[in-house]
C-alpha cells in the first residue's frame, strides 16, 4: 500500500490551520479572562506608575501559575496572550517537521536557525 506524498500545498494548508487555531484559542481564552475579570469587580488603576513588577522572573511565573490555578481573570488573559506569543514558535516547529518530511534541508537549516533565535530571545528577554 502506497502512502500519499506530503506536498508543499499540504504543508502550507496545515501551517495556515495551525496559525488560525492559535489565534482563535488566544482570542477565546482572552475573552473568557476579560469576562471573568470584570465579574470579579476589577477596576483599572488611576495611576499606572503604582503598578509594581516582580523582582525576578521566578516570582512572576510563580505568581502567574498560582493565579491561573485560582482561575483569576487577569491570569486567564495572560494565558491568552502567551498562546498568541507561542503560536509562531509552534508554527516554526511544525514547518521544520514538514520540511524534514519533504527532505528540503535548506529550509530545515533556516527553520532551525530561526527557532534557535526565537528560543534564545524568549529565554533571555526578561532582563532588567
Amino acid at each position: 500500500m502506497r502512502t500519499k506524498q506530503f506536498t508543499d500545498v499540504d504543508l502550507n494548508r496545515s501551517v495556515g490551520n495551525l496559525l488560525r487555531l492559535g489565534v482563535i484559542l488566544s482570542v477565546i481564552t482572552s475573552l473568557i479572562g476579560f469576562i471573568k475579570l470584570f465579574t470579579e469587580g476589577f477596576r483599572m488603576p488611576k495611576k499606572y506608575n503604582l503598578l509594581e513588577m516582580g523582582d525576578s522572573s521566578e516570582k512572576v511565573w510563580g505568581s502567574f501559575w498560582d493565579s491561573l490555578g485560582k482561575g483569576e481573570g487577569m491570569a486567564i488573559i495572560q494565558l491568552g496572550i502567551l498562546l498568541l506569543i507561542f503560536t509562531p514558535l509552534v508554527r516554526i516547529i511544525f514547518a521544520l517537521i514538514g520540511y524534514l518530511k519533504e527532505k528540503d534541508y535548506t529550509y530545515v537549516i533556516i527553520s532551525m536557525i530561526v527557532l534557535t533565535i526565537m528560543i534564545v530571545s524568549f529565554l533571555t528577554g526578561y532582563a532588567h
